[in-house]
């Protein structure tokens, strides 16, 4: 995953970012706290630990591989926020072997159902770390981004195999054991109990348009910036994006006991705000 601190690399994240800066501020509000407690399983290097540490809250990073482990805490430092991460070793089939079951404001799940055994206990798993009122940051490969540059590319036979293939996978070279689509990724946090607060498709065009292009074209980085927004709200979008990003909340966190039920999907992902993402 890119880093969202750099303008490059933005297209990459810079939907997701967005959404969860906005998750975050909902819930520093609705707590009446200004630091959360945040989880980022399979959170490697801090790509997302980082900058959501530089807001103020304190993160725990469980990831398998010590090296990933020994960037993070080189990163964090250089960016002098060391105090507010923790990194664990650790993977989402034993996340309570080092994580506190049911201590965490916000779950950051992002690339990690790709590769787990069973992503149905993997989501359950993110979701039993959550408080009572508590909202998930689900990411994670999409099956129709895969088709479709497979076939950009010339490679039909591949795009063929993904498509018709019960874990969209493009052959034996595929390096993601598994992807999704929008209703698969939806119905996993569904059935763990969650309210789908919103669905977007993430990096539609960005892996399609030559890098050559968006660096020496003026303006085009921004340009394209915004149609990545623009478009991943259209549900049309999210069966040719790379990626798919579920935002879940529990019944108490987006108001389900009658309270404040009626917030819509654009509401929640602050869809009608115009925070940018960093390093927009």
């Amino acid at each position: 995953m890119s880093d969202p601190m750099r303008p490059r690399a933005s297209l990459r994240t810079a939907v997701v970012w967005e959404v969860l800066q906005d998750a975050l501020d909902r819930r520093v509000k609705a707590t009446g706290r200004e630091s959360l407690d945040v989880l980022d399983t399979g959170g490697g290097s801090g790509n997302f630990a980082v900058p959501v540490a530089r807001l103020g809250h304190r993160v725990t990073v469980v990831d398998p591989s010590p090296n990933a482990l020994f960037a993070l805490e080189r990163r964090a430092a250089e960016a002098g926020v060391a105090e507010r991460v923790k990194g664990l070793q650790g993977d989402a089939h034993g996340l309570f072997d080092v994580a506190e079951r049911g201590g965490y404001d916000v779950v950051l799940c992002h690339g990690v159902l790709e590769y787990v055994d069973d992503p149905a206990e993997g989501v359950r798993n993110a979701v039993a770390a959550l408080r009572p009122e508590g909202v998930l940051s689900l990411l994670a490969a999409g099956l129709g981004g895969a088709v479709l540059s497979r076939a950009l590319a010339g490679h039909f036979k591949e795009a063929r195999q993904a498509l018709g293939d019960p874990n969209g996978r493009w052959g034996t070279g595929d390096p993601v054991p598994r992807r999704f689509t929008a209703e698969q990724l939806t119905g996993l946090v569904e059935g763990a109990g969650l309210r789908v607060g919103a669905v977007h498709g993430v990096r539609v065009f960005a892996d399609l348009v030559p890098g050559v292009l968006v660096d020496t074209e003026p303006g085009a980085l921004e340009a394209l910036l915004k149609l990545e927004e623009a478009a991943a709200e259209v549900p049309g979008f999210h069966a040719v994006a790379t990626q798919l990003h579920v935002l879940g909340e529990t019944g108490a966190a987006s108001g389900t006991d009658g309270t404040d039920g009626t917030n819509d999907a654009r509401e929640i992902s602050g869809a009608d705000e115009t925070g940018g993402a960093v390093g927009a």
